[in-house]
């Protein structure tokens, strides 16, 4: 029959039809994680520096693959022997343990998963129709059946551009789980010096307080020997007290800077450690003005807000070409019976553009645009300022790291050597023993104070400025809409 034919006809239609796939469109190179150059012997944060989450892939594997997140476990390379009454761990070891465990850098992963699913999605092809129809059943004899192919051409290069506005979304994507993970390393080492400074006044007002008792003793003899007076005992007595409390109040501090510290390593249950680590007695000073260029240049917070701003000027192309109208057309092929012959129809239709030109969508995109570049704006100009906050910071801490350790702390140790001297031969009041003792601890704490901020404003700037491991992560991944734009035309 003549039908035969026809029908041959249609299926290969349907078949060069579905076999004419639009290749996918390239993805932009995320190249490297950025690498950053820096001046003499300043080194700037490189999240790859520490076992991270890892979202890098070949072309291929984001057109349509799911995203693997590849976790490198390290809860095994602290040393900690169980039969230690001690367990120590250091700064590298706090920071494999935060990469693995801090929940926001699982969390932008995770939305880094998601925009490459809504990268794939947004570039498929509508699906064909197939179907059957029946014309003029009710008049025997004179009915027409058809088997039908339908599909939608969708014009304008649309979902090429679709692609093109969702890859600088995963690039964006990339570049802020790049940021996560220089946030959670910069706020554990941040911490980890807070605690190992804290851990010091623990063992500095140990070691003091053992000169405090032996000073009340010696205070105690030589009132019973009445070489000294009451005054003398009570005073001692005193500062033994104030010694004791300020003992209470820096095991306090110690607690609660390491229940800080675990938090943002997402490890709250770990027990109190000893941290080994250094605080800096020296430091070089900085060109902070090279710093910052150099900074906002190598940035990932600014190389995501780079790619905002690539993606809003691709969406502002992808809206130019949605106006364009898509083709829609359908061909049918059966018999009619009226005749007995085979019949073939062919329909193809456009949408007019008459009242929806996309204007709407085309004004938002424009603003986007401007929006995004004026947060870039926004951005570089945070970095600069913290990076300003942090300088103060950091030559204030420099100046009186140094000021402590040439001049203050070895005129402190002679004053107390020699008040200590001079009042155990009857030579001065035991008033100037308790001041020298009293200017020996507090300039020893102010010195460490001093260390402590040294070293953590150090690894802020190292941070690239960028703090905040446990806030709520930055999510743009997008989403399919721009597909159902461009097969709804109305």
């Amino acid at each position: 029959m003549k039908i035969h034919g026809i029908v041959v006809v249609t299926v290969v239609f349907v078949v060069a039809a579905g076999c004419r796939s639009t290749p996918p469109l390239p993805v932009s190179q995320h190249s490297q994680r950025p690498i950053h150059p820096s001046p003499s012997s300043v080194t700037l944060r490189d999240p790859a520096s520490v076992g991270h989450v890892s979202y890098e892939q070949s072309e291929s594997q984001l057109d349509g693959k799911t995203v693997r997140a590849e976790v490198s476990s390290f809860t095994d390379a602290i040393s900690v022997n169980s039969g230690d009454t001690q367990r120590t761990i250091t700064l590298s070891e706090l920071q494999a343990l935060a990469i693995e465990n801090n929940p926001t850098i699982q969390a932008t992963a995770a939305t880094t998963q998601k925009a490459a699913g809504y990268l794939t999605q947004v570039g498929l092809r509508p699906n064909p129709t197939v179907g059957y129809q029946a014309v003029q059943l009710a008049d025997q004899g004179t009915d027409q059946h058809t088997l039908f192919f339908e599909r939608q051409f969708i014009r304008g290069g649309k979902l090429e551009l679709n692609r093109q506005v969702l890859n600088e979304a995963l690039r964006a994507q990339r570049f802020e789980l790049d940021a996560q993970q220089i946030r959670v390393l910069t706020d554990v080492e941040i911490k980890f010096y807070e605690v190992l400074a804290a851990q010091r006044r623990v063992e500095l007002v140990s070691e003091f307080g053992g000169v405090v008792e032996k000073g009340m003793e010696l205070s105690e003899t030589r009132f019973r020997a009445q070489e000294g007076t009451k005054v003398d005992v009570l005073q001692a007595k005193i500062q033994k007290n104030e010694i004791d409390l300020a003992r209470q109040q820096a095991e306090i501090a110690l607690t609660t800077a390491w229940t800080e510290l675990v938090a943002i390593a997402g490890t709250p249950g770990l027990p109190l450690m000893h941290v080994s680590g250094d605080l800096p007695e020296q430091a070089e000073r900085l060109d902070w003005n090279s710093l910052a260029s150099e900074i906002v240049a190598n940035s990932p917070e600014m190389q995501a807000a780079r790619s905002r701003i690539a993606r809003a000027r691709a969406n502002l192309t992808r809206q130019g070409v949605q106006a364009i109208p898509n083709v829609t057309a359908q061909i049918a092929a059966g018999v009619d019976n009226s005749t007995n012959s085979g019949l073939i129809n062919l329909q193809v239709g456009v949408p007019l553009t008459v009242n929806n030109r996309n204007q709407g969508n085309i004004s938002a995109a424009q603003a986007e645009y401007c929006r995004s570049v004026k947060d870039a704006e926004r951005i570089e100009l945070s970095i600069k300022a913290r990076l300003a906050a942090i300088s103060r910071e950091y030559d204030s801490a420099l100046a009186a790291v140094e000021q402590f350790s040439l001049e203050i702390l070895p005129s402190a140790m002679e004053s107390l050597q020699l008040a200590d001297v001079s009042y155990k031969a009857g030579e001065s009041s035991f008033v100037q023993v308790l001041v020298a003792r009293k200017t020996f601890f507090d300039s020893n704490i102010s010195f460490l104070d001093a260390q402590s901020q040294l070293a953590q404003a150090r690894a802020k700037f190292a941070g690239s400025t960028l703090t905040g491991a446990l806030d709520s992560v930055i999510d743009e991944s997008g989403d399919d809409g721009l597909r159902d734009q461009a097969l709804d035309q109305q």
